[in-house]
């Protein structure tokens, strides 16, 4: 039991961590990035490339996070910022993110193959058991480093001036621009941010089950999209928290139910949660003006 809440934290805080950059984007555009998931993917490949060429891990995985980031100001630069600009309606930048998300995943399938490659090990030192518990090293490392990193995003957004600038935007981007806040500059800010927290998500889940492969953001990007939403989607708090539902429940959904339940009872527990708390569990009922 305790051993599969510890599975359940590691995978929950790697969830999280790809869950902030759908709430950070959301919070901002009040766009679903459904391309989030891909540029996880593409995160974990590119730390693979890299540790190719024999960087060595570390380096490979600044690499990664710098391109990465990259990669989310890019999206944005080169695909939903004209749609913004063209005062497009919102369905058709989310039917962009989708269609990105499928150009990303075939291209690295076209570079990498379809085939599941072997990744390197990341914090593995071993293990150690309490009683009759053994927890691994990757288990406790993987949850400090989320943790940290996620401490440093909310250090970010809550007490810096760009984070007061991201406040700003999401609260009323017209207000904020007149004001001064470069708002270009903090969507292109948000869509970095992102890119890098999936990144590092891509490198420890790759790096604790050490394997990647083109498709592997696709589920790992729904199950952390409904932790976006279970929390409520633009609260980065509701990120964490819902991250770790999910990553809790399936660990547990897979021990006693069954491998086969494992996926879908981050969709079971959303739907429960949305039918009793539609905003999601730290979300705030938004007020529209008509």
């Amino acid at each position: 039991m305790i051993v599969q809440l510890f599975n359940g934290l590691t995978l929950g805080m790697a969830y999280a961590l790809i869950a902030v950059g759908y709430s950070m984007v959301f919070g901002i555009l009040r766009l679903v990035n459904f391309s989030h998931g891909s540029v996880y993917a593409f995160g974990a490949h590119a730390a693979l490339l890299f540790v190719g060429f024999q960087f060595g891990l570390l380096p490979a995985a600044i690499l990664s996070l710098l391109l990465t980031g990259v990669l989310g100001v890019l999206i944005d630069k080169t695909a939903l910022e004209p749609l913004r600009k063209k005062g497009s309606v919102p369905v058709a930048s989310l039917i962009t993110t989708i269609g990105i998300s499928n150009i990303i995943q075939n291209l690295l399938t076209v570079y990498f193959g379809s085939e599941r490659k072997s990744f390197p090990a990341v914090f593995d030192f071993g293990s150690f058991k309490i009683g009759d518990i053994t927890i691994t090293s990757k288990q406790i490392c993987m949850c400090l480093v989320s943790l940290v990193l996620m401490a440093i995003l909310v250090i970010i957004v809550q007490k810096t001036k760009v984070g007061l600038a991201m406040r700003a935007t999401e609260q009323n981007s017209k207000a904020a621009n007149m004001m001064g806040v470069n708002v270009n500059f903090v969507i292109s800010f948000t869509f970095f941010i992102a890119g890098v927290s999936a990144s590092i998500a891509g490198v420890l889940i790759g790096g604790y089950y050490e394997v990647v492969y083109p498709t592997m953001g696709f589920m790992a990007g729904l199950k952390a999209f409904a932790a976006a939403v279970l929390g409520g989607i633009g609260s980065l708090p509701g990120a964490i928290v819902g991250g770790l539902v999910i990553g809790i429940s399936e660990s547990m959904a897979a021990t006693f139910l069954g491998s086969t339940w494992r996926d879908c009872m981050a969709f079971v527990i959303l739907i429960i949660v949305l039918l009793v708390k539609p905003n999601g569990l730290f979300g705030k009922k938004g007020i529209v003006k008509v």
